[in-house]
């Protein structure tokens, strides 16, 4: 389920740099976690929905590969980001 121009613009004026800042690593994970977030209940109602289940491995494999690339750049920037979304347990 896509999300809501509304919802986009929060999540950039919260983690970006400014109104128009989509492009930063921070930007991109919250993004990513808020489509894998509104996916996960779809996916647990509908568990043949193979194709479903393939776009979001796909999402978490780039949101993964940000975080990486945001923990090789900066370790404090990946702490807050971490911490703030809740991703890791």
């Amino acid at each position: 389920m896509p999300i809501t121009k509304e919802k986009k613009q929060e999540i950039i004026n919260k983690y970006g740099k400014g109104e128009t800042d989509s492009g930063t690593p921070e930007v991109q994970i919250a993004l990513l976690t808020e489509h894998i977030n509104s996916l996960t209940p779809h996916l647990d109602a509908h568990v043949k929905d193979h194709h479903g289940r393939l776009g979001l491995l796909k999402l978490v494999g780039k949101r993964r590969r940000l975080l990486e690339h945001l923990m090789k750049k900066d370790i404090n920037r990946y702490r807050k980001i971490i911490q703030e979304l809740d991703i890791r347990k």
